[in-house]
């Protein structure tokens, strides 16, 4: 079973402190789900303005990819914190045992969303399940789609793979697809000559946290200023990266991955902004990484009634709120 986390009295008064500064120069590794992007933006800004180092940290971002399994390095202890995708990881977690926390939420919405053809009579939310074909992934079919036949009346076998190009998707007027509200409305306008219709999926009851940072109980045990450092190191880095010189964090970027483009990473941060992905709700008062016990009650709830997640999960053993909501890095926005 997993230990239940609580902080001493003596790492809480650290946590708390100015004594909470990391060891100098500790070397520590983060690895990201996915190639470098945007959507990465203020991990890769920390580490080119100092932010991690000002609290002791030389952070290494660890890109991830089709080929790269970082949770498993998580849990063996190979990196430091593991960038999840949403909480529906950390429910797994506490299924099967594992001693992982999410220690904040650096995306307040997840950006996935649903794509259809304008004045085709699917132009708003409610029309959506009318489509002829739903374009979904393996992984969105067992988890988002599931969600909205459960509350929203979809229907699952009108579901046909997503392949992760849009050329069906833009041949079948009357179908629609999934995507990321950062890359496939681009790939869509880019390819097929149209805007198409963007429909949030955090906006329309999808309540996850995403793009979360992950560790394993042990690091909080034993290096709990470690984590404190992260944790807000991040979120100053996504409030410089939103609304500062972002510059020096895109060409890192642009680094790891070359085939990302300015004009793609001009396009992800316009809609990480305007659709306020990393920044909207709680982090007005709470600071970006925010959560909430509510907020993750609810998302379960909703994942138990459309039965992707089983009743009975101890979800307070998923993650903790010892380290967010403190209003790190408001000061930053401008």
């Amino acid at each position: 079973m997993i230990r239940q986390f609580s902080i001493s009295a003596a790492v809480a008064a650290l946590i708390a402190g100015t004594a909470s500064v990391a060891s100098a120069n500790e070397k520590v590794t983060f690895g990201t789900n996915w190639l470098a992007e945007p959507e990465h933006g203020g991990y890769y800004q920390a580490v080119a303005d100092g932010t991690y180092a000002a609290c002791g940290l030389d952070v290494t971002i660890m890109q991830g990819g089709p080929q790269v399994s970082g949770r498993p390095m998580l849990l063996a202890g190979k990196i430091d914190f593991y960038m999840g995708g949403n909480l529906l990881s950390a429910f797994d977690a506490v299924q099967q045992n594992i001693p992982m926390k999410v220690v904040a939420a650096d995306f307040q919405k997840e950006p996935q969303v649903l794509l259809s053809h304008p004045g085709e009579g699917l132009d708003k939310f409610e029309d959506l399940k009318n489509a002829e074909q739903y374009i979904v992934g393996d992984e969105g079919a067992q988890t988002f789609l599931l969600w909205l036949a459960a509350d929203h009346g979809f229907d699952v076998s009108k579901r046909v793979p997503y392949t992760f190009n849009p050329a069906p998707f833009i041949a079948n007027k009357k179908s629609i697809q999934q995507g990321y509200v950062t890359s496939e409305p681009f790939a869509v306008e880019k390819q097929g000559g149209f805007k198409p219709n963007v429909f949030l999926l955090a906006d329309n009851g999808f309540s996850t946290y995403a793009t979360t940072i992950e560790t394993m109980q042990d690091t909080i045990d034993k290096r709990p200023e470690v984590v404190k450092c992260f944790v807000e190191g991040s979120a100053k880095g996504w409030y410089n990266y939103l609304y500062g010189d972002n510059k020096a964090a895109n060409e890192l970027i642009k680094k790891d991955n070359p085939d990302m483009t300015d004009e793609q990473i001009a396009f992800s941060i316009k809609q990480l902004k305007d659709y306020g992905i990393a920044d909207s709700g709680d982090t007005e008062k709470l600071g970006i990484g925010a959560m909430t016990d509510a907020r993750i009650q609810d998302f379960y709830d909703k994942m138990v009634r459309a039965k992707v997640v089983p009743a009975g999960i101890d979800i307070k053993k998923a993650y903790t709120l010892d380290f967010v909501n403190k209003g790190v890095g408001l000061e930053l926005k401008k």
